[in-house]
């Protein structure tokens, strides 16, 4: 896997970039799933947000059709032993999007889906592309069951309704079902999808810091004590 196709992170002034690959054609752009080098890489570029002193918030944002695909299934399929394990690692990356102290905006610039999907829900801020892509849940056409942190994160961060509704009938929610079901606050056309992001994510950089972590804490508190519990089985 070559580095361009591993996160990577830039700043603009206080708002930080985290692109989950940025290949030189984005049709060749991969899904984004994730692999252990991707989640190394992607660890490595929220230690560095983390890091930062100051006024900070952090967009993410795939390349060409893919923001990610999630769970990767060849991993999901060569290794069941190693599965909870590996899901229990994804479960982590989620909480800790969660407990950033700064402002997150995903900028969900092609399909979203499973665990991609939740990673998306897991920012503060959420915009799709609106001329393309999926967000989806698709574990239940894939006899996949949702461990209880997914469960609760999805639960946690949708309506009653709209949360049944993708995790029991793998529904494809376009930009414009997203926006309309609380999925997703906005549509962007895709060549402003990220310029977006970058513009509401510099508002809010201004609000990073404990006040911030405590409060979005406190709206998340049902979710993260699931996501921190290791999976014994799937």
């Amino acid at each position: 896997m070559t580095s361009q196709n591993l996160p990577s992170l830039s700043r603009h002034e206080s708002v930080f970039v985290l692109r989950f690959s940025d290949p030189e054609d984005p049709a060749e752009a991969p899904d984004n799933t994730f692999s252990p080098e991707f989640l190394d890489a992607l660890g490595a570029a929220l230690d560095e947000v983390e890091a930062a002193e100051g006024p900070a918030a952090l967009v993410t944002t795939g390349a060409g059709k893919f923001y990610s695909n999630g769970l990767d299934l060849g991993i999901v399929g060569s290794d069941p032993e190693g599965l909870p394990a590996y899901v229990s690692r994804v479960q982590r990356v989620l909480a800790r999007v969660l407990r950033l102290d700064l402002p997150t905006v995903a900028a969900v610039n092609g399909h979203a889906f499973g665990a991609g999907a939740m990673l998306a829900v897991s920012h503060d801020h959420r915009l799709m592309r609106a001329d393309r892509g999926f967000w989806n849940l698709p574990e239940a056409k894939l006899g996949m069951p949702f461990p209880a942190g997914m469960n609760a994160l999805i639960t946690g961060r949708l309506s009653a309704p709209v949360a049944a509704t993708a995790m029991l009938t793998s529904r494809r929610y376009t930009a414009a079902d997203a926006v309309s079901a609380g999925i997703v606050h906005e549509a962007a056309d895709a060549d402003t999808v990220v310029d977006r992001a970058v513009t509401i994510a510099a508002e809010l950089a201004p609000l990073r810091g404990t006040n911030y972590a405590g409060i979005r804490a406190g709206l998340v508190a049902g979710i993260l004590p699931h996501l921190d519990e290791p999976i014994d089985r799937l």
